[in-house]
């Protein structure tokens, strides 16, 4: 049993509201948090441009703080900018997952400084641009570009038809990449081994903290490993049904609702202690 040292947040559906703003509540209530000792890490599929307006409402472009962008394929320092820790595809195995994704009729994206290139348009493709704000760019030749290496691969589509290329990807490519959905219409392969539970024990040791002393915060598939991880994994209420089968307790409120400033005050500010099951 223990006090709370390390907060990580997931980005979309979590700690954003559905317009895409956090709200008061929920600013102030991580303040207290951070007052009482807490360090902050937002953790998201993000690349770091599109999470930078989020660090700096939250004030960590002053303070001690990570980012862990691209579901967990790099880390950064939120107060210098620092990249602490990188992973890229293997070129090849980048170019297998392209060729497989393509030969079935979809789009791929990539993602480099602030720029989202993409293969070709579907109903899907816009859809992360809305999110992010990120320029999008169609490139002819974007199976040269995905052998340069890359951080991951996005594949955009219709739900229903991602099932069964998300089987084909795996018959393929076994152990060789991480798969999963970040959202039901986006479909992310990153290397081996790469997620955001990787990513956050990297981040805790970095600082010295416990793993029962870190609590994680998320909705979708893309925060399993981050919330089977954490010392107490907490699903939102609006979370995927499998996140929710999974973590340690699902909040009363949704990300429109303060969901995350309710277990700030229920786990952190009311010094309630968090063991690890």
């Amino acid at each position: 049993m223990s006090a709370v040292r390390l907060l990580a947040l997931d980005l979309d559906d979590t700690l954003l509201r559905s317009d895409l703003t956090i709200s008061y509540q929920t600013r102030n209530a991580i303040k207290k948090a951070e007052a009482a000792g807490v360090i902050v890490v937002l953790a998201s599929g993000r690349i770091p441009a599109a999470m930078d307006h989020f660090a700096g409402l939250l004030g960590m472009h002053k303070k001690t703080g990570y980012l862990i962008c691209n579901n967990g394929t790099l880390i950064q320092e939120s107060h210098t900018g620092k990249i602490v820790y990188e992973i890229r595809m293997d070129a090849k195995i980048a170019l297998t997952t392209f060729d497989l994704a393509d030969a079935e009729g979809f789009p791929v994206q990539l993602y480099e400084d602030d720029i989202m290139y993409v293969s070709r348009h579907n109903e899907y493709t816009g859809y992360d641009q809305k999110l992010t704000g990120l320029r999008q760019v169609v490139v002819e030749h974007f199976r040269a570009m995905v052998g340069n290496g890359c951080h991951k691969l996005l594949i955009p589509g219709d739900p229903t038809l991602l099932v069964p290329l998300e089987s084909i990807l795996r018959t393929y490519l076994g152990e060789s990449v991480t798969i999963f959905t970040s959202k039901p219409y986006f479909l992310e392969i990153l290397p081996a081994n790469t997620n955001k539970g990787t990513a956050l024990e990297k981040v805790a040791n970095l600082l010295g903290i416990n793993q029962k002393d870190v609590i994680a915060i998320g909705d979708s598939m893309n925060d399993e490993a981050m919330l089977r991880w954490a010392g107490m994994g907490i699903a939102m209420a609006n979370s995927d049904e499998r996140i929710k089968n999974i973590a340690d307790m699902v909040t009363s409120r949704d990300n429109d609702d303060d969901g995350v400033a309710e277990v700030i005050g229920k786990y952190i500010l009311s010094k309630t202690a968090v063991s690890h099951e």
